[in-house]
């Protein structure tokens, strides 16, 4: 007999997302980052500069997190620090040319383990996978949110019609 939470969508999610957390966790460890830290390098790809509470809010985490990121970040020379001009009291935070280097691998290794978790499924499949994951997350996140907005901003997923019930497999 099957445990109870085996037909649990959230079960399978949280599962699904584990094993891919794992995945990027092992291959940034190649890269000698922790998981997260790839998160504060791909937000200043570009040349951004971002302030710390910037950062903190879109990484959604609180200030003491980020700065401490940064501050490993910073100790491995991948992103500077500086103070505002003007106010001392506000950081700016960019990358190096080595910060920059690393996040070109990031994209890299994101785009392989892409590849590997969507292995199989076709266009259709991985847009239809994508638009049901957002409507999941605004779900959870409330109609209201910034969150919930953020995940609209695909078109590429406007011309998928609402998925039909998806079988058990298994």
């Amino acid at each position: 007999m099957k445990h109870p939470v085996a037909k649990s969508v959230g079960w399978a999610l949280v599962h699904a997302a584990r094993l891919h957390r794992t995945r990027v966790g092992e291959r940034l460890n190649g890269l000698g980052l922790f998981p997260g830290q790839e998160q504060v390098l791909q937000a200043l790809v570009g040349g951004k500069t971002l302030t710390m509470g910037e950062l903190a809010g879109l990484l959604r985490v609180k200030p003491p997190t980020a700065s401490k990121t940064i501050a490993r970040l910073a100790a491995q020379g991948l992103v500077q620090r500086a103070t505002e001009p003007g106010d001392a009291r506000i950081v700016v935070v960019r990358l190096t040319d080595e910060g920059s280097r690393r996040a070109a691998s990031i994209d890299n290794l994101w785009n392989e383990v892409e590849d590997d978790l969507l292995r199989g499924f076709d266009n259709k499949d991985t847009k239809r996978l994508r638009k049901l994951l957002r409507k999941a997350a605004r779900n959870l996140a409330g109609s209201s949110s910034d969150e919930g907005e953020s995940l609209d901003e695909d078109p590429d997923t406007d011309d998928i019609e609402e998925a039909p019930a998806i079988a058990s497999v298994g």
